[in-house]
């Protein structure tokens, strides 16, 4: 009896491993949940493309809102290059 336990139990954790597997193949939760009509909101926060210059410099561009923005990112931190769109500070 005590060996039909383990033997189950070890089947029930191999199954969730396996389930885990296809919903990653899948695309995981959020796609599965637009296939089944469930829409997310829009994001406010986007990041549209990443230039890296070195290890540890990169320009990225970003969306938020309708706002469009130009960051470079270095050691020390982060710089706003560029702001296009509604409210732009050029």
């Amino acid at each position: 009896m005590e060996v039909l336990q383990q033997f189950l139990s070890v089947v029930a954790v191999f199954a969730l491993l396996g389930g885990a597997l296809w919903l990653m193949r899948r695309g995981g939760i959020a796609k599965i949940a637009q296939i089944r009509g469930m829409r997310h909101e829009k994001k406010s926060l986007e990041s549209i493309e990443r230039l890296p210059l070195s290890p540890h410099h990169a320009l990225h561009r970003i969306r938020i809102g309708s706002r469009e923005m130009v960051v470079a990112t270095h050691p020390q931190g982060c710089a706003l290059l560029l702001e296009i769109g509604e409210g732009a500070r050029q």
